[in-house]
């Protein structure tokens, strides 16, 4: 199937894009409240969005999250090396650029022909640092240089759900080896009732590194419903309190765990290996309604 455009329109009248990809039936849908901004779905699920005239601005939720990270990894203004594993819509990569402008940046996106789209439609910045790499994950991670990154980002979903070598020790392994040694790991992690999948993650990720948090939105954290939560993982202290601060200040206020409460959290689970990983949960249908 080729590109088609939906009579849909949107801000500034834009019509809607209708692409297949490697991935699912990609949708560019135009947001009706900003000029130059759409959604990204695959599937029906939505991916990213993006405001081409203001790369700062994150509309959803867990974004804003990761945003807050990113700002909090180093001084407000400074250049930073950022992997980003899981492209999309390159929301996140965008937003390093814009608020850390000379940033050098790598985002590994497996989907070839939704980089392509993401390019033609969505085009970056040109004074964006960002090399894009068309591989599996891990795949683009081993590439990366030793102790090269600031930040590593994992956004990963392979049909609404993150795929199961991702998930692991092994996997962090790899984290690690290309974090500096102050770097940070964000990841977005989504889970439902009863949240094993997330106390596992949690689990896997205090195996490798002694520094953890986690935010997300509370009904989330008491397994009221499914929802996204991001897990930050570093060697170095992280900065809890004003973490804490800026997602108890959001739109939709986030609650951080850390400390003794996110290991207790966990509720004995044990970390994931490469043998016994398996892909996270699929969202029920009724999320995406």
């Amino acid at each position: 199937m080729g590109k088609s455009r939906n009579p849909r329109r949107g801000g500034g009248g834009a019509e809607a894009v209708v692409e297949a990809v490697d991935g699912g039936l990609a949708e560019l849908m135009p947001d009706r409240d900003r000029a130059r901004a759409w959604t990204l779905l695959i599937d029906g699920a939505p991916q990213s969005h993006v405001d081409l005239d203001d790369p700062s601005y994150l509309s959803f939720e867990y974004q804003r999250r990761l945003g807050h990270v990113i700002d909090l990894v180093a001084p407000a203004g400074k250049p930073v090396h950022a992997v980003h594993l899981g492209g999309g819509a390159l929301t996140l990569a965008r937003y390093v650029a814009a608020t850390r402008p000379r940033s050098t940046q790598q985002a590994v996106e497996r989907d070839a022909a939704l980089v392509q789209l993401v390019r033609r439609e969505l085009p970056l910045d040109p004074n964006a640092r960002v090399r894009v790499r068309s591989v599996d994950a891990r795949e683009g991670l081993a590439k990366v240089l030793d102790c090269w990154a600031d930040l590593v980002i994992a956004d990963v979903f392979s049909g609404a759900r993150t795929p199961a070598h991702l998930t692991s020790t092994e996997f962090l392994d790899d984290v690690r080896r290309v974090l500096k040694p102050s770097g940070c790991y964000a990841a977005n992690v989504a889970d439902g009732p009863p949240l094993a999948h997330l106390r596992g993650q949690i689990a896997t990720a205090a195996a490798r590194f002694p520094e953890l948090a986690l935010v997300a939105d509370p009904t989330v954290l008491r397994g009221k419903r499914f929802g996204n939560a991001v897990l930050v993982a570093s060697d170095a202290p992280l900065p809890i309190a004003e973490l804490t601060r800026r997602a108890a200040s959001d739109p939709h206020p986030g609650r951080v765990e850390h400390g003794r409460a996110l290991l207790d959290f966990t509720g004995g689970a044990t970390p994931v290996t490469d043998e016994a990983a398996i892909a996270s949960p699929a969202p029920p249908p009724s999320v995406f309604r």
